[in-house]
């Protein structure tokens, strides 16, 4: 049988599967930011008409596929799966948008690797010939996070420098079989191994994540043989100014130079006058920066491929209270612009 991998954990799709269409939602400050204009829809405030921030979340995961589909002319039933996930307990924003949509659904939690988690699962489950068509979202929300995972935001706790801003966001993709109209494509996937280099301050995401990001693209350019200049662009998701910083240090440890090309979507959403110390971070830092800056360019012909990468602190406000340090994962998608010239 011919083996659809590559190496020890890069997947190989022998299908190419095609980002048809995609929509990025973010809150107010969000919009303010550099990469404002890009985005589908900006909200005026964090709680979008709703009664709660999680409501707000919700609706935004809901409105980012709606705007998606629109673009295409599809409809839910449209969709043979849908992939979801947020940073909420029992990941409630995609189970009670899956609940709103009444299509097959599979829950998804990675943090903030969540969505390339749902990138790579809906190619194999396309490249697996068991769907045509599947929608997938990430979302997060700074007020939902804040109140999880952090300090209630009205109890006003100063932030440290290493901390980083929690991205109001959403973003959804959606995926199928290609054909005459496909611009850009996934060829690869690479998942990731949980890493834990010791990090236990839960205001330091960056560095506990770094390793993670650094161990996930050393080990797609050791799979594929590909070497950095391969690449137009290394992207992660959520690393912010520090981890950034630490995972080009880490990966130039085992031999690669990536700096002339590598960027992070943390650092890219946020002005540095917003004030939001380390960058930004969440579900939504990563699904709304790819759907409204990079697949663009994509789009544009300014970028021919990108290797992006999510990365996810899998810890809980559990974990943290009782001194265990922060286990994290990062996973990778090459996206690809399908060349019709010619």
């Amino acid at each position: 049988m011919q083996t659809k991998r590559l190496g020890k954990q890069t997947l190989n799709f022998h299908i190419p599967v095609a980002i048809s269409s995609f929509a990025s939602i973010v809150g107010p400050m969000e919009g303010k930011g550099p990469l404002g204009k890009g985005f589908d829809y900006v909200l005026e405030n964090d709680l979008d008409g709703e009664k709660s921030w999680e409501k707000a979340e919700q609706k935004m995961m809901q409105h980012s596929l709606e705007i998606a589909l629109a673009k295409r002319n599809y409809h839910l039933e449209d969709l043979d799966f849908f992939l979801a996930g947020d940073l909420l307990n029992q990941i409630i924003c995609a189970n009670f948008t899956a609940r709103a949509l009444g299509i097959p659904f599979l829950g998804l939690y990675g943090a903030c690797s969540t969505l390339v988690e749902g990138l790579i699962i809906g190619s194999m489950i396309i490249d697996g010939g068991f769907a045509q068509r599947v929608g997938v979202a990430a979302s997060s929300h700074h007020e939902t996070a804040e109140r999880q995972l952090r300090y209630p935001t009205e109890q006003g706790i100063q932030r440290t420098m290493t901390a980083q801003w929690t991205v109001t966001g959403s973003g959804a993709f959606i995926l199928e079989e290609p054909s005459s109209f496909s611009e850009i494509v996934i060829t690869q996937g690479i998942v990731g191994r949980v890493i834990d280099m010791g990090v236990a301050n839960a205001m330091d995401m960056g560095s506990a994540m770094a390793p993670a990001a650094a161990d996930t693209i050393v080990r797609y350019f050791q799979d594929t043989g590909r070497k950095p200049e391969d690449i137009d662009l290394i992207v992660t998701g959520d690393l912010g100014n520090i981890g950034r910083i630490l995972c080009e240090e880490l990966v130039l440890q085992k031999g690669f130079d990536i700096s002339a090309k590598f960027t992070d979507c943390g650092v890219l959403i946020y002005d540095p006058s917003q004030d939001v110390h380390a960058g930004g971070s969440g579900c939504g830092c990563s699904a709304s920066v790819l759907a409204a800056y990079f697949l663009p360019q994509l789009l544009e012909g300014k970028l021919n491929n990108i290797l992006f990468v999510a990365t996810g602190a899998l810890l809980s406000p559990t974990s943290t209270q009782q001194g265990e340090t922060i286990p994290c994962i990062a996973h990778g998608v090459l996206i690809q612009r399908i060349n019709k010239e010619g």
